[in-house]
This record gives C-alpha cells, sequence and structure tokens, in this order.
C-alpha cells in the first residue's frame, strides 16, 4: 500500500534541509514542508474527515496548495482542485458532486464559497491568511505535525480534479495513488538525467491544472528540486524570477512563449540558466518555439496529455524530438490511432504533413502516397497513468473505454497520426472544444448562460483564431425582437459568472443560426470554414 504522500516524506528524509518551496524570498526545507502537511492532515482529522473524504483547494500557486495537497493525500482524504478565477455558479457543482467538506481558500474567494454553501457539504472554510466571517485560519486549522500518514491502496483515488466532455457537462476524474505517482515518475524521466536536486523550477502553470500538478509540482518534489511557485502567469514578474534565482525548468502554455519572445527588451534577457523548457497545453506555432530557442539558446520541448491520464502520455526528449509531433509515447504507456471501428490506422512514413500544400500526399511505411485524412484517427492510449474513471458517470465511463485483448484503451478524442519512428502528431482537438491559451472551453456551458439572459432567443459559441491564445471564444447570438442589449452587455454578463478565459472576447449578433435539417448549428460556418 502506497500513499501518494510518501513521496514527498521519502524526499525530507534525504533532504531535509534542502529547499521544497521557494515564494517571495522564503524558504521552506523539505523538513518544515513535511511537518506542515503532518499538520494539515491532523487539523483535517479533527475535523472529522475520514478516509476517501473530499477536500476543496480553491487557491491560486501559493505554499498552501502544497501542504493543502500532501496533507489530504497524508489523512487519507481526496483533493478536488478547483480553478480560483471560477465564480460560485463553476464551485458549486464541483463541491455538490464530489461532497467536499473542508474547502481552502484565500479571505477574498470565502464569500464566493459561503454563496453556495448551503448547497453543499461544505462544513468547514479554511483561509488563507486571517479568518473572515464562516472561515477559520489555516494555521488555526492545522494540528500537530507528527500525523501518521494513512495507508492508502495504489487504486485509491487520491485527486478527483473536474473535466468535461463535449457535452459542456463538468465530470470528475477519479485519478489514484498509481495513477500520479507514475506519472510523476515518467514525468522526471524526459528531463535529460531527471530531476536533479540543484535543479529550480518555475511554477507558473497553475496547480488545480493537472499539468501543474505532475510535471511541475510532484516531479519536482519527488526528485528533490526546489519549486518556485507564482499565484498568476505575469511575464516581467516570471523573467525577473528566472533570471534573478537562476531557474533552471519552465513548463508553460504556448501563450507564455509567445509573450516571453514579445517583449520589448526579450533580447537583453538573461535566461542562460535555463536548461530545459517543456510546452503543452496545446500546440506551440513552429514560429514561436524557434524564436524562443534562438534568443536563449535552450530547447523547447512539447509533449501531450490529458487530465484523465495524469497527464502525460508523449512527450520530445533531449536528442529525440521532432519539431511539430507531440513526441514519442513515455516508456510505460501505450497509444496508437484507430478508425471508428478500432481498426489500427497504420503509420506514415514522416511527419509532420503539410496538410496545406498538395504536396502533402505522404507516404505511409508501404511507400503508398495517402492524404491527410487517410492517415488520421483518434488517439487512444493505455498505462497506468489513465484514470480510474469518472465519478458517478456510468454512461461516460462505457464511452470513454474500449477493452481489447485485456488492455482497457481510453479515447482521448483527439485526432491525430503517428509516423514510422514512432511520433505522435494532434490534427484537431475534440470536435467543438475550444482550446485558449491552455486551456479547455466547452462551448455548451457558455451557450446555457446565454440561454438564461432574457433577450436571448438563440446562441451558438465557436473558437475563433487568436494570435495570442491560439483560439478564443466567440458568441454568436439571436437577441428576441425588442430586446434591449449590446455585444458588450452580453460580454459583461458571462463574465460575471464565468472565469475571465471562458468569456465571450467577440459577440455578433445575427437574425439566425445556420442549422441542419435535423436542427442541429452548422458550427462550421460559424467559423468561416
Amino acid at each position: 500500500m502506497t500513499n501518494l504522500a510518501t513521496h514527498v516524506g521519502s524526499t525530507a528524509e534525504q533532504r531535509p534541509s534542502g529547499t521544497a518551496i521557494s515564494f517571495e524570498g522564503t524558504e521552506v526545507t523539505y523538513r518544515e514542508l513535511w511537518g506542515r502537511t503532518g499538520a494539515f492532515a491532523a487539523g483535517l482529522a479533527d475535523a472529522g474527515v475520514d478516509t476517501g473524504g473530499r477536500v476543496g483547494i480553491y487557491l491560486p500557486n501559493v505554499p498552501q496548495f502544497v501542504v493543502g495537497f500532501h496533507g489530504t493525500l497524508r489523512a487519507g482524504g481526496v483533493v478536488v482542485p478547483m480553478n480560483p478565477q471560477y465564480k460560485p455558479r463553476e464551485i458549486e457543482h464541483m463541491l455538490a458532486d464530489s461532497g467536499a467538506e473542508v474547502v481552502v481558500t484565500l479571505p477574498k474567494l470565502a464569500p464566493q464559497v459561503a454563496e453556495v454553501r448551503d448547497d453543499t457539504d461544505v462544513h468547514t472554510v479554511v483561509t488563507v491568511g486571517e479568518a473572515v466571517e464562516g472561515t477559520v485560519s489555516f494555521e488555526e486549522f492545522c494540528g500537530e505535525p507528527g500525523y501518521d500518514t494513512v495507508e492508502r491502496a495504489d487504486d485509491d483515488v487520491a485527486c478527483q480534479p473536474y473535466t468535461s466532455g463535449t457535452t459542456g457537462t463538468p465530470k470528475g476524474v477519479l485519478l489514484t495513488h498509481d495513477n500520479l505517482a507514475s506519472n510523476a515518475e515518467m514525468a522526471d524521466a524526459t528531463y535529460p538525467g531527471g530531476i536533479r536536486t540543484d535543479d529550480r523550477q518555475l511554477g507558473v502553470l497553475p496547480l488545480f491544472h493537472i499539468y501543474g500538478m505532475t510535471v511541475v509540482m510532484n516531479a519536482t518534489l519527488f526528485g528533490g528540486g526546489a519549486y518556485y511557485p507564482l499565484p498568476a502567469w505575469d511575464v516581467r514578474e516570471a523573467l525577473d524570477l528566472i533570471e534573478s534565482a537562476e531557474l533552471t525548468l519552465m513548463h508553460g502554455v504556448p501563450a507564455m512563449y509567445n509573450d516571453v519572445i514579445n517583449q520589448p527588451d526579450a533580447a537583453n534577457r538573461d535566461l542562460s540558466s535555463l536548461r530545459l523548457c517543456g510546452v503543452g497545453g496545446s500546440g506551440i506555432p513552429a514560429e514561436v518555439l524557434h524564436t524562443f530557442e534562438e534568443l536563449y539558446d535552450v530547447q523547447v520541448f512539447e509533449g501531450y496529455g490529458l487530465t484523465e491520464t495524469s497527464p502525460v502520455t508523449h512527450f520530445n526528449t533531449s536528442g529525440d524530438r521532432r519539431v511539430g509531433s507531440i513526441g514519442k509515447t513515455l516508456p510505460g504507456v501505450e497509444s496508437t490511432v484507430v478508425d471508428d471501428d478500432f481498426a489500427e490506422v497504420a503509420p506514415v512514413e514522416e511527419g509532420p504533413i503539410d496538410e496545406e500544400s498538395e504536396a502533402s500526399k505522404a507516404p505511409r511505411d508501404d511507400g503508398e502516397a495517402v492524404a491527410l485524412d487517410d492517415v488520421t484517427g483518434e488517439v487512444v492510449v493505455c498505462g497506468p497513468n489513465v484514470m480510474k474513471g469518472y465519478h458517478d458517470r456510468p454512461e461516460a465511463n462505457g464511452a470513454a473505454f474500449t477493452e481489447v485483448d485485456g488492455k482497457r484503451w481510453f479515447h482521448t478524442g483527439d485526432v491525430g497520426y503517428h509516423d514510422a519512428d514512432g511520433y505522435f502528431y494532434i490534427v484537431d482537438r475534440e470536435k467543438h472544444t475550444i482550446n485558449t491559451a491552455g486551456y479547455n472551453v466547452y462551448p455548451r456551458e457558455v451557450e446555457e448562460l446565454l440561454f438564461e439572459h432574457e433577450v436571448v432567443a438563440d446562441a451558438a459559441v465557436v473558437g475563433v483564431p487568436d494570435d495570442r491564445r491560439g483560439e478564443t471564444v466567440k458568441a454568436f447570438v439571436v437577441p428576441k425582437p425588442g430586446g434591449d442589449a449590446t455585444p458588450e452587455a452580453i460580454k459583461r454578463y458571462c463574465l460575471d459568472s464565468l472565469a475571465e478565459y471562458k468569456h465571450p472576447r467577440e459577440v455578433e449578433f445575427v437574425d439566425e443560426l445556420p442549422r441542419t435539417t435535423t436542427g442541429k448549428v452548422r458550427k462550421f460556418e460559424l467559423r468561416g470554414e
């Protein structure tokens, strides 16, 4: 039986005085971190959280997120991470669906928890900093540090982040101790020589997101490096920190790298301490990648994964990469490309394929020329990092997996192809999902909110190209006759109820939406395809 948190305990035994976290000039050693996680676990036990109990962590990247995460695991609980940008209507479902009993948050976010508290099982709200009405401070909540870690089985659930399918209904993803531990070890292997004790990792990817949680936080702590969290992305603050602390590792989404190279003083920045940079969340434009590498003489490695896979399944590595690909399947994971009948689609001889060119007829490994559409299919994966399933969603679980010859294959929903050298390429995300700056936005969620507006008769939401974010959200709205509203008013209305990245940055009023004979909106027409 192995509790995921014991990996941090092992590092604390080996490097008690080593720096685990450095935040705003204050360092936390591994000994101190382990003691704080024990104290938080004791607080949860005193609060009546039993083994398997859910704890919501509604925080930005601050040391208390790390303490709360591993402290919850030490108490035998399950972490429910939540985006601090979320509004009450967004966190209510997560808290109610998961049955979370305790929420850790900031004083300024506590009123949002209070607004939905009566409709959930939450009985305790813990605030980082001073207590506000109806809360207890983080320090007061914690108990004694010498808490005995609760044993958990490898297939016991450790974390329940939320994601959505194309229906937009948030689903709890059940990630086990083994899912997360195995993937952190896989992530460690993507670094040349693994994560070293002298490595210093930029922690700007949000910890509520599985990429920041596993690849950045856990992999760093398990390897004995130092984690430098930043509560929010600020390009100048991040660059200053890399320079002053001589950080060695950086992971980010494409928009972050684009922000860096577009800084007025980009060419004068000294990022020579970096030995590796990783990028995921969405495909990075080759021009952005090459410009960053030329400016700072450090390679940027592309990877791929999903919340349901803990997340990493593919990654380019030093000496073994192909720009434009998501890399090769990680050791311990299997992946392939299948058609609608779950038959494997044969690989091309070599990618990437230029789908815009007439010369893009790429040969398969048998030498036969084919078009891009003929070599693509759905990417499916299996391995120890693949989730246990969705929480209380039997129908979704049935659709998510296919068992063949004793192997449980997970359907990523992403269209791609592979080549004879083992590199994989993603052609398109799920049919209607919008990927903006690394965040998935599900149109159904925004559309349902729009339909609640008193002047909206009909609405559809699509993703449109955006130079910085890759895609951004656009809403097409059919107003009711005589309705008194403007595009700007619709934007403000959405921003009041949705995270900033989800709200439509473009709103266009139209007389009607293009539909099929069965009533479905022809979204490709709205996107101008």
